[in-house]
């Protein structure tokens, strides 16, 4: 029989099915968010229950061709952090294995000589129908442990929140509870010797080629090499540096005191309960604050939204009055008017727009505050809400590396209303929240952001 669950994995632990434990060769993590080998929940139960059972661990990763709207960029950066994963575990006794398949079919294959499946959290639709298929289909239990999130979803709220200020003490009154860091488990039992296969990633180009992944959107391993040692490397560099100036520099483009974790964050190669262990023992208080506030308030209300709301990827899950705002406004003159070529190829008449643009196309990322004007200006810009809304999210989840996941759809949605209230009535915008150049100008050195921009792309042609 299972283990009683020990406390680090209070309120993370779900049970999907009713099946039991059965005699197996072994313990099956089956690893598709939490991309990394240390802070993961999900791991640690997995080892937990091994050594319980005094059986080895085995990890597996299913490798899909057609992952929804990834292309060269985004396997490569994955890749690259698997591949350390992969190193990082085998040093820990424990085989993991990459198999070229959906990863249910990877589940389920090797879960059919399993004892207890493992499983981490993922929260699209897909991620869900994912583990949902394994729970139905294998012959063991199939246990979820959420390890992407500091304070659970559920025990964050019980429903989709309006806005930050309404599940920002929600969190604060549980933070205490969960800011607790996860010691390393080691398996008692190894399961090198007797386990081996799946695909060499050692050499991502080949593979790459195999898949037939779009290359038409080519990695930047140049500026963001994937793995959990570069994020870690690069949060203590932001911490040492930048995070004094992290509150007053937010919204000052032309800087870099950002933390940069966000694709990190969003292939799993990095915990978040690790950065905020790490930034909460830093004596910058209001740097500090705003830094969880980012982390922790505003992330996890994008993971409440897309776990509340089934269409949270759908102009029609806005609220209410952001709907009709925008259907008053649809008749409105919008003058220019670009098409989606036009905006990818940064062909507009705004070089402060332009400039973001370029830094997404060739970097895949993009400061959080040209975030906000660049998606708003697609608004502007465009024949209409619905068209302005798809090409929005067409090139946030192509171009960046942090594109396609609960935080980023929530990014782009609250261009359009999500999670914000109405403000003073404008052409085009209606009540929706406005930005404008001569704000750029006033607010921060958009010019110096150009030029940052500029320097940036030309150390990746030299």
């Amino acid at each position: 029989m299972l283990m009683n669950q020990s406390r680090p994995f209070d309120y993370r632990l779900r049970r999907l099915n009713d099946k039991p434990a059965q005699t197996g060769d072994y313990v099956l993590y089956w690893m598709q968010q939490s991309q990394r080998a240390e802070t993961n929940h999900a791991l640690a139960y997995a080892i937990e229950q091994a050594n319980a059972l005094r059986l080895p661990v085995v990890v597996v990763f299913g490798l899909t061709a057609d992952y929804p709207e990834a292309n060269r960029r985004h396997y490569g950066f994955m890749l690259e952090g698997l591949r350390e994963t992969q190193q990082t575990l085998a040093r820990q006794r424990i085989p993991m294995q990459i198999r070229l398949s959906a990863p249910s079919e990877a589940a389920l294959d090797l879960g059919a000589r399993a004892s207890l499946i493992v499983c981490d959290r993922g929260y699209l639709r897909h991620q869900v129908a994912w583990r949902q298929e394994v729970a139905h289909l294998a012959a063991c239990a199939v246990m979820q442990v959420e390890s992407d999130l500091v304070v659970p979803v559920e025990t964050a709220s019980d429903k989709q929140e309006y806005a930050a200020r309404t599940i920002r003490p929600k969190l604060r009154r549980r933070l205490e509870d969960f800011l607790i860091d996860l010691p390393a488990r080691k398996p008692q039992v190894s399961g090198l010797a007797q386990f081996s296969g799946g695909e060499n990633i050692d050499q991502l180009d080949p593979l790459l080629r195999r898949l037939g992944v779009d290359s038409s959107v080519p990695a930047v391993s140049w500026l963001f090499k994937g793995g959990t040692t570069v994020a870690k490397t690069r949060f203590a560099r932001f911490l040492k540096t930048s995070l004094q100036q992290y509150d007053r520099h937010s919204n000052q483009p032309q800087t870099d005191d950002i933390s940069h974790m966000s694709p990190y964050l969003h292939f799993g190669q990095i915990s978040p309960l690790y950065l905020a262990l790490q930034v909460s023992r830093v004596d910058h208080g209001a740097a500090r604050d705003a830094y969880i506030e980012q982390l922790v308030a505003r992330r996890e209300l994008a993971f409440n939204y897309v776990h509340f709301q089934p269409n949270y990827d759908q102009l029609t899950s806005l609220p209410g009055w952001a709907l009709n705002t925008l259907d008053a406004h649809r008749h409105d003159l919008r003058d220019p008017l670009y098409t989606s070529d036009q905006l990818a190829q940064s062909r507009t008449h705004d070089p402060y727009w332009n400039a973001a643009m370029d830094e997404m196309r060739h970097t895949g990322f993009m400061h959080n505050y040209m975030r906000m004007y660049w998606a708003k200006k697609i608004l502007q810009w465009s024949a209409g809400p619905e068209e302005a809304f798809e090409t929005t999210l067409y090139l946030n989840n192509r171009y960046f590396l942090d594109g396609r996941d609960p935080n980023s759809y929530v990014g782009v949605a609250w261009n359009y209303g999500l999670h914000d209230r109405a403000w003073k009535e404008r052409p085009v915008f209606g009540k929706i929240r406005y930005m404008a150049a001569a704000g750029l100008r006033r607010k921060c050195d958009i010019e110096g952001y150009i030029r940052k921009v500029a320097q940036r792309i030309k150390h990746l042609r030299d």
